[in-house]
C-alpha cells in the first residue's frame, strides 16, 4: 500500500487523475470503478478538465459503480446513478449507457446482485477502482462485521452511515435509505489498482486503522492491506492520527 499525504483536495485530485490518465493512455478501453460521496468530487472535476483539454478520453471506457441505494425511485437526485450521471458521465465523452450500476429497482434484489457481479466478471472486473472511506471504515457500502471476501450483496446501512449521509438529504436521517446494493470486498479486491481518497479529521481514525491497524472485518477497508497495488491519498487532517506519517 502506498500512502501519500497532500495538502489540498485539489492536489489529491490531481494525483488520482494522474493514475487514471496513465491507465487510459495505456488502455483506452479500460474498465473504471467509480465512487460517490464528497471525496471524489474534486477528482471528477479534474477528469472533466483533462477530457475537455484532450488529455484523456472516456469514449471507449466502461464504468461500474460501487453501490446504489435501495428504495429511491428512478431519477431521484440522490440515487447514485443520478449522481454519477451528473458529476462524471455527462461531463466527459463517455458513451451513454457505458457506466453501469446495480439494479436496485429490481424487485428481486438478490438476482440484481448476482447479475451485477456477473456483468463485472464478464468485463474482467475493474482495471482501477476509485474509493472513498466511511468514518467507520466502510468502503463501498460494506459495513463493519461483514466477510472480507464478499461478492456483490444487499447490505443494511448502519445508523452512523445514515447520519453521515443525511447531509445529502437536507439533514433528514429518516430520508436516507436503510438498505443498499454494494460491490463486496472480494469484488473490490479483484480490481487491478485501488485508489482511495480521504479528507477531513472525521476520517482520521478510519485512515489510521486502514494504514496501521490489523486486517479486520470491523474495519472493512483494512482488507486493502492485502492488495498488490493500492494508493491511499489523504490530507493532513485525515492523516492526523497516523503514528508514522510521512508527507
Amino acid at each position: 500500500m502506498e500512502l501519500v499525504i497532500l495538502d489540498t483536495p485539489e492536489a489529491i485530485a490531481e494525483r488520482a487523475a494522474d493514475a487514471i490518465e496513465e491507465l487510459l493512455t495505456a488502455k483506452p478501453d479500460a474498465v473504471l470503478g467509480t465512487a460517490t460521496g464528497s471525496s471524489p468530487l474534486p477528482l471528477y472535476d479534474e477528469l472533466t478538465r483533462r477530457c475537455e483539454a484532450g488529455r484523456i478520453s472516456f469514449a471507449r471506457v466502461t464504468g461500474f459503480m460501487l453501490d446504489e441505494y435501495v428504495g429511491l425511485p428512478e431519477g431521484h437526485p440522490e440515487r447514485y446513478a443520478t449522481f454519477m450521471e451528473r458529476h462524471l458521465r455527462s461531463r466527459v465523452d463517455m458513451r451513454p449507457g457505458a457506466l453501469h450500476g446495480p439494479d436496485a429497482l429490481n424487485p428481486d434484489l438478490q438476482a440484481a446482485c448476482e447479475a451485477y457481479e456477473a456483468a463485472m466478471a464478464a468485463a474482467g472486473y475493474c482495471d482501477l477502482q476509485i474509493l472513498g472511506i466511511g468514518a467507520d471504515g466502510h468502503i463501498g457500502f460494506n459495513e463493519p462485521g461483514g466477510p472480507l471476501d464478499s461478492a456483490t450483496h444487499i447490505d443494511v446501512l448502519t445508523e452512523q452511515t445514515r447520519r453521515d449521509n443525511a447531509r445529502f438529504f437536507d439533514g433528514d436521517i429518516d430520508a436516507v435509505p436503510t438498505h443498499c446494493i454494494t460491490q463486496g470486498l472480494g469484488t473490490i479486491m479483484k480490481a487491478r489498482k485501488l485508489v482511495l481518497i480521504a479528507t477531513g479529521e472525521n476520517k482520521a481514525e478510519a485512515v489510521r486503522q486502514l494504514v496501521e491497524g490489523e486486517v479486520s472485518p470491523q474495519w472493512p477497508a483494512t482488507v486493502m492491506q492485502n492488495h498488490a497495488d493500492a494508493l491511499v491519498l489523504v490530507d493532513p487532517a485525515a492523516a492526523s492520527l497516523l503514528t508514522a506519517a510521512r508527507p
